[in-house]
């Protein structure tokens, strides 16, 4: 899948709708697994906009598995803080309202 780049506002942007987001997937010891793929696939298009934690003693540390997930999934990493980490990816998947980006 096909990477979009996202504009200084539009990650400004994501990162404050973030910031009231409950975490929606845990990494846990097993790492960036086949199964947490999968989950993050179908939040990806329920939700657009995820928050992700990695739990202490994790294989990988947040920007790692950000950056695994992104890559496997077309997402964006939008933020890193701590053991924490924010994808974007839009979704066209019917029932949702689309995040509308601001445009540059």
């Amino acid at each position: 899948m096909e990477n979009m780049a996202l504009s200084k506002k539009q990650v400004k942007q994501l990162r404050a709708l973030a910031n009231g987001l409950s975490p929606a997937l845990w990494i846990g010891k097993e790492g960036v697994s086949e199964a947490a793929v999968k989950q993050t696939e179908q939040t990806l298009d329920a939700h657009e906009l995820i928050k992700c934690v990695v739990q202490d003693g994790g294989p990988v540390d947040a920007r790692e598995a950000g950056e695994d997930l992104a890559d496997r999934l077309g997402a964006q990493l939008v933020q890193v803080i701590g053991r924490r980490f924010v994808l974007y990816r839009a979704s066209n998947k019917e029932g949702i309202t689309p995040i509308a980006l601001v445009r540059e």
